[in-house]
């Protein structure tokens, strides 16, 4: 996959609030995902001074954040970015994976997107062709999932011509039922 998701989507950041957590760990790379967040806030008509920018250790310490951020309800969606780039030993396989496991288990416990931007990556030449501000640059499209989400999740409008949606996000959060028969 390359390029932007949303090349062909405006989004509305004017009015938005979100926060971008980022690992201090490789932070050469995570500064150039920072930088794409920002231009592609900018893209959007959000405002420079209502982005927070807040940075933790590494790329484990990110769900613990996020869920903090998400659960504050300051903030309509939280983009983590940092970087993971495979070594000898087995270390990468449970940062990576318990970051994403964890950024994943805020969302769903807050219904706040947070979104993973997150490198995992084999090399540093694969890094630093996804963290350029040039070219792939995976925080620039982690902003822009955030800005789609926060408008998908968004109610509807309200009016004789709208359609109303079927799902709130008070029912998204009911997704678990009690079985049927014996009690």
């Amino acid at each position: 996959m390359t390029g932007s998701l949303t090349a062909s989507q405006t989004f509305d950041a004017s009015h938005r609030r979100v926060v971008i957590i980022a690992a201090r760990f490789n932070a050469t790379l995570v500064d150039q995902l920072i930088d794409g967040a920002r231009q592609a806030w900018v893209t959007h008509g959000g405002d420079p001074s209502r982005l927070l920018v807040e940075r933790v250790p590494g790329a484990f310490e990110l769900p613990l954040a996020a869920k903090m951020f998400a659960a504050s309800g300051e903030v309509e969606a939280v983009v983590a970015l940092g970087c993971v780039i495979r070594g000898d030993t087995p270390h990468f396989d449970y940062v990576a994976g318990e970051c994403a496991r964890g950024l994943m288990d805020a969302g769903l416990v807050t219904g706040v997107p947070v979104i993973f931007g997150v490198l995992t990556t084999e090399t540093q030449a694969q890094a630093e062709e996804r963290a350029d501000v040039a070219r792939m640059n995976k925080g620039r499209e982690s902003m822009e999932a955030a800005l789609e989400m926060i408008q998908l999740l968004a109610p509807p409008p309200k009016g004789p011509h709208t359609p109303a949606r079927n799902i709130s996000r008070k029912s998204a959060k009911q997704t678990t039922r009690k079985p049927k028969g014996k009690r």
